[in-house]
């Protein structure tokens, strides 16, 4: 499998120079076969291949004096310049025709030079890792960087990226095997909130960190000292770099939290489920603030990643589950409560429940039952199942509980000996 090691670099101030002409040559090269490819479509013309791109736009270009000033960066992150724009092209075209899930992806566009966040990428013929710890990039030399920690094997590439802060980073790819965990009975379900990030179904609460909100007023002071600034002016960049450290440092506060709680939950656990939550229709209410700021889709990215590597489960449950209606001792379903009812009675066993905590406990069971169910499983339930769960798995059969209080089985509710 694939993983991505990012260190931080630090070029001195000509290193900087020639970092930021690549940038503009790589972004120049694409523009340039963006609008070849645009113009063929135009005409009617079928689209110019990469290899006669990588003529026109780099070999070609070089020998004119429009373009000559191409041949003093290194050629590899031109070429992978223009292989980014044929994934660009292929994910427009599997989203067209249905090959791409997730959210539609619209034709590739022309790149600014006023993008706040730079980005090249190197593969092994531009690139090497010196015996002290330097990194040499073609025609750009020796860059230090701080090495956090040891990569497992031999970078493929590296893409070098220069984020709106003004901060260099080194992104490695490094293919490595599956480092499987022992295997532990514990599971988990998880429910994810806003007063509480989660109520975990053994009882445990995970608190809501709030980095943003605590950091409101230095970043509203930034922002407002940013605003006072003449437009185009020097002191307007500075002040902008300054906004945008504030929010790197939120952002990274945050993801070093997130990583610690994903690494928590699936080292502890085998397996971990959690609601499919709309986390973009919740953005678009009057809590966008809050839930943005929670990230819950990077928190369940890392712990379908973290399962991937080290052979535990995640279960995605529906989000039309209901799991706060039904009651996690009987299965009785009470239908949907508001948001301000934290606590509630089942009507058919008299239990009181803490609404999160119940949920959890809901999702936990329900997960369950889809992973004893899932294909390839035995038909008696009395049986082990013989093949290894996959890392990720979705669902939730409902069963009756859209037209009954009787739950199907394993559908909801804490599973009765």
């Amino acid at each position: 499998m694939h993983l991505r090691y990012s260190y931080r670099l630090y070029p001195t101030a000509g290193q900087r120079t020639l970092l930021a002409r690549t940038f503009g040559c790589a972004r120049v090269v694409y523009n340039d076969a963006l609008a070849m490819r645009k113009e063929a479509r135009r005409a009617g013309q079928p689209y110019p291949r990469s290899t006669d791109l990588q003529k026109l736009v780099i070999t070609a270009a070089k020998k004119t004096a429009e373009r000559a000033w191409l041949a003093s960066v290194g050629v590899d992150p031109l070429i992978q310049s223009l292989r980014d724009l044929d994934t660009a092209y292929r994910n427009f075209f599997d989203s067209v025709s249905g090959k791409r899930a997730g959210r539609p992806v619209g034709l590739p566009r022309f790149k600014s030079r006023k993008d706040n966040r730079q980005s090249v990428r190197f593969t092994r013929n531009g690139f090497r890792i010196r015996g002290n710890g330097k990194l040499n990039l073609a025609k750009i030399g020796d860059v230090r960087v701080k090495w956090s920690r040891v990569p497992p094997a031999d970078p493929s590439s590296v893409t070098i990226v220069l984020d709106p802060a003004g901060r260099y980073h080194a992104s490695f790819v490094v293919d490595v095997e599956p480092e499987h965990l022992p295997v532990v009975p514990a599971e988990i379900g998880i429910d994810l909130g806003l007063t509480a990030y989660a109520v975990l179904s053994d009882g445990s609460v995970i608190d809501n960190p709030r980095f943003l909100r605590k950091a409101e007023k230095r970043l509203k002071a930034a922002q407002r000292e940013l605003s006072r600034k003449a437009k185009g002016s020097r002191n307007q960049a500075k002040a902008r770099r300054k906004v945008a450290k504030a929010h790197a440092k939120v952002a990274d506060t945050r993801r070093d939290w997130l990583h610690k709680q994903t690494t928590r939950l699936i080292g502890e656990n085998q397996a971990v489920y959690l609601e499919d939550l709309n986390v973009r229709g919740l953005a678009r209410g009057p809590l966008a603030k809050s839930v943005y700021d929670a990230g819950w889709s990077t928190f369940r990215r890392l712990l379908e990643e973290k399962a991937a590597r080290h052979g535990r489960t995640v279960g995605i449950m529906h989000r039309a589950f209901p799991s706060s209606q039904l009651c996690s001792a009987c299965g009785h379903r009470d239908g949907p409560k508001p948001l301000q009812v934290r606590e509630w009675a089942c009507g058919g066993c008299g239990v009181l429940h803490d609404r999160d905590l119940n949920a959890a406990r809901n999702i936990l069971a329900a997960g369950q039952a889809d992973r004893l169910n899932a294909p390839g499983g035995p038909v008696r339930p009395d049986v082990a199942i013989p093949r290894q769960a996959r890392s990720v798995e979705r669902g939730t059969h409902l069963g009756d509980l859209r037209t009954t209080d009787v739950r199907a089985a394993g559908a909801g509710g804490i599973p009765r000996p």
